[in-house]
């Protein structure tokens, strides 16, 4: 459940009570330039508490100045442990191709500081394979020993794909995309995307010793339905192959 500047974390933190309250497992997104001070953290742990939400995933966000003292995911992590959290899951972003604003070294040093405070990593969106592995080996050999999610997008229209891809930056992949036109009508089909190449690309990576990809994190951009109906799919015709 993510979060923006222009509404900041009232919306999420109300949509996380709702879906709760449904029976939803619900992981809101915290960004730390949009907390206050102490008392507005206290107050967002205290509600998600009350609505037995046990998850959430922190972000420095993309505000261009904080609202407080925590202008980093970093600084709210350790503000989150001084307010005395009993969060089992916290998530933490992983960036395969870097970050737009914010240098490559620096961007892996702030993970592995971030690790202590966090239960697992789950990376921005790339459309590379290879960059992705690559970056889960050297992360893991900087020191970095979480299970790490591979963030995907989910099932969702070409123009939205590209819409969201132009709107986060997402790096060198995005880039590559839009030079080689053959590559990308393979990728945005007329019907739309589907993740079955890279996730054909990744699959066979998960587990390996040499670094800790456990696993896929789907973002539907709110194509649930789409993406749901490509994951039903996808596992009908996983069965078939294992009965075939």
């Amino acid at each position: 459940m993510t979060v923006t500047e222009a509404k900041g974390l009232t919306p999420t933190l109300d949509l996380a009570e709702r879906l709760s309250g449904h029976g939803f497992t619900v992981t809101p997104h915290l960004a730390a330039r949009l907390v206050r001070d102490a008392a507005h953290l206290s107050d967002v742990v205290a509600r998600l508490h009350a609505a037995d939400v046990d998850s959430v995933f922190v972000v420095g966000g993309d505000a261009p100045d904080p609202a407080g003292e925590s202008p980093d995911a970093l600084g709210l992590l350790e503000a989150l442990e001084t307010a005395g959290h009993s969060f089992r899951h916290v998530g933490i972003g992983g960036h395969p191709e870097g970050h737009g604003h914010i240098s490559t070294a620096l961007i892996e040093r702030a993970l592995e500081r971030k690790t202590p405070h966090a239960t697992h990593v789950i990376t921005q969106l790339c459309f590379s394979a290879p960059t992705t592995t690559t970056w889960a080996r050297n992360v893991a050999l900087r020191g970095v020993d979480l299970p790490v999610r591979i963030g995907l997008p989910g099932a969702v229209t070409r123009q939205k794909l590209v819409r969201i891809s132009a709107g986060l930056g997402l790096g060198q992949s995005a880039r590559f995309l839009s030079r080689q036109h053959s590559l990308f009508w393979r990728f945005f089909l007329p019907h739309g995307y589907r993740p079955d190449r890279l996730v054909d690309g990744l699959a066979h990576t998960l587990g390996d010793p040499e670094h800790h990809l456990r696993g896929f994190h789907f973002s539907t951009f709110n194509e649930v339905a789409r993406t749901e109906a490509w994951r039903q799919d996808r596992l009908a015709r996983l069965s078939d192959a294992g009965t075939g």
